[in-house]
C-alpha cells in the first residue's frame, strides 16, 4: 500500500511540474508572439460570455421547471 502512495505521489509530482512548465511556455510565446497574446485574450472573453450565457439559461430553465409556492 506504501509502495502505490508512493508512486501516486510522484505521478502526481510529475503532472503538477508538467504543467507548470507548459504555462510558464505559454506566457513565454505570448510576451515573444503578441497575436498568440490576442488570441488567449479573446478566447478568455468568449469563454466568459458562454459561461454567463449558460448559466442564465439553467437558471431559467430551473425556475421555469420550478412548482409553484
Amino acid at each position: 500500500m506504501k509502495l502505490l502512495r508512493i508512486f501516486a505521489a510522484a505521478f502526481m509530482f510529475a503532472g503538477i511540474l508538467a504543467g507548470c512548465l507548459v504555462l510558464l511556455l505559454l506566457v513565454i510565446l505570448m510576451v515573444r508572439f503578441p497575436p498568440m497574446l490576442i488570441a488567449v485574450l479573446l478566447a478568455c472573453w468568449t469563454f466568459c460570455r458562454l459561461v454567463k450565457a449558460l448559466a442564465t439559461g439553467a437558471a431559467a430553465a430551473e425556475s421555469a421547471t420550478a412548482p409553484p409556492k
